[in-house]
């Protein structure tokens, strides 16, 4: 076998395990965002959303998504896991039906899950959104919906060679693909479910609910962020040195400028520098760079990195003043973020900076093209994502009901959906505590 396929194979694979790993940093950043009482739950869907995920990308999925078919959707190999030819052959066991991403010399397996923890991230993000109010159920077979049709449709016109593509629209790693795509569907999911009990009160009045572990949450983030060293660089399919090498430090300069903007916008805004708008920070200087990794300079990370920083602090405090009750900041990291970082490809492209032809954005003398296509591509993927997941999360709501009744949500879904709490020497000293003191009073 051919050295170059090994190496390329060893590269992708290992880049799609990193990736897989922010499945862990996933779950403890929205864990340590939400309550005590509702962690069971939080980490039971992150658990389970990658094996739904799996099945759905598997058995339909990943036909959509990059199966020969119209610039819409993909209509050759849907069913691929019903005849999948296991074949140790270097070239693809279908060649001449996912002729979009032939252009990656990998084995056809390392292709594909590649591409499925991609599916899977995605998923993951509207978890977080719909946190601590949502029915168990209720989130699976959405996922189920979203790893199937929705982002296999809309990665189809971006990465399947499909209408956006034709039009000259990039994202690289997937800003749009995977971040954005999550985001609209997590807002489906905000407005369809409405906020948490107590969230808002008379008057607009916004109740802050504190996450209960910002250690959690700032170990998830250093996992997440390692995760993306995967992420980003692993999208090349190939192990190119100067290509990884660069697409690395874009993607790091980027995270640690978010880290940076945001602890000063916050500090600003609130008087202290929380902690919480600080991680956020980081994955929103991420999420932004992930569409240009490989299109813009070093240089031009740290501006996209900056802005997205800032823009994340502002978007949190504008969603709560709508009243869009996101408990981990989903909206503001993935949707608002990988719509900015999408479009910041079309200011700050340099044509074949990394040996892709993208064409140079408006701020390195390229005029409106790139830009305009980055515009379309936003739009389009709006138009089709949001109101297809509100039709998904409201026919669930009539049908099998969306959301916990009110005393399930006060005491928390992981007794009521799963029978067992994350802390029960916690639970139960408190009530001993409380034992103690009644008797104390009686005596």
């Amino acid at each position: 076998m051919d050295t170059k396929v090994v190496l390329d194979t060893l590269w992708v694979l290992l880049a799609a395990m990193l990736v897989f790993f922010m499945n862990l940093g996933f779950a403890l950043v929205e864990s340590g965002f939400a309550r005590s009482k509702n962690t069971v739950n939080i980490l039971s869907k992150n658990f389970i959303v990658f094996a739904v995920s799996s099945m759905g990308f598997l058995l339909v999925g990943w036909g959509l998504m990059f199966g020969d078919g119209n610039p819409f959707i993909g209509l050759q190999g849907i069913f691929m896991a019903s005849g999948a030819d296991n074949s140790p052959a270097v070239g693809d066991a279908y060649q001449g039906v996912y002729s979009s991403i032939a252009w990656a010399g990998v084995p056809f397996w390392a292709k594909f899950f590649f591409q499925l923890v991609f599916a899977g991230t995605a998923a993951t993000i509207v978890s977080g959104a719909v946190a601590e109010r949502i029915k168990y159920l209720s989130f699976i077979v959405f996922s189920f919906v979203l790893t199937m049709f929705i982002y296999p449709v809309v990665g189809h016109w971006i990465w399947g060679a499909g209408v956006l593509a034709t039009l000259g629209f990039w994202d690289f790693a997937g800003s749009t693909v995977v971040h954005s795509v999550g985001g609209w569907a997590a807002l489906a999911g905000i407005i369809v479910l409405g906020p948490r009990f107590g969230k808002y009160g008379p008057g607009k009045k916004i109740n802050a609910i504190p996450g209960h572990s910002l250690p959690l949450a700032t170990i998830g983030a250093f996992v997440l962020w390692l995760g993306w060293f995967g992420f980003n660089p692993g999208s090349t399919m190939a192990a190119d040195p100067y290509a990884i090498s660069h697409i690395l430090m874009t993607t790091n300069t980027a995270g640690v400028m978010g880290i940076l903007t945001s602890t000063i916008t916050a500090w600003l805004l609130m008087g202290k520098p929380d902690l919480g708008m600080s991680i956020n920070g980081l994955l929103a200087g991420l999420v932004a760079i992930t569409a240009g990794a490989a299109f813009v300079s070093v240089g031009s990370s740290i501006i996209i990195g900056g802005i997205a920083g800032v823009i994340v602090v502002l978007a949190v405090m504008f969603f709560d003043r709508v009243h869009l009750d996101d408990p981990v900041g989903a909206l503001s990291v993935h949707l608002v973020n990988g719509v900015f970082g999408t479009l910041a490809v079309g200011l700050f492209a340099q044509d074949s900076i990394t040996g892709v032809a993208t064409g140079s954005g408006l701020f390195m003398g390229g005029g409106m093209t790139l830009l305009t296509a980055q515009v379309i591509g936003v739009l389009a993927t709006a138009a089709f994502v949001l109101p297809v997941s509100l039709l998904a999360w409201y026919l669930i709501k009539v049908t099998m009901g969306i959301r916990v009744g009110l005393k399930e949500e006060i005491q928390g879904l992981d007794i009521g959906e799963h029978g067992n709490v994350a802390y029960p020497e916690f639970v139960i000293h408190r009530q001993s505590y409380h034992n103690h003191a009644r008797n104390e009073e009686k005596s």
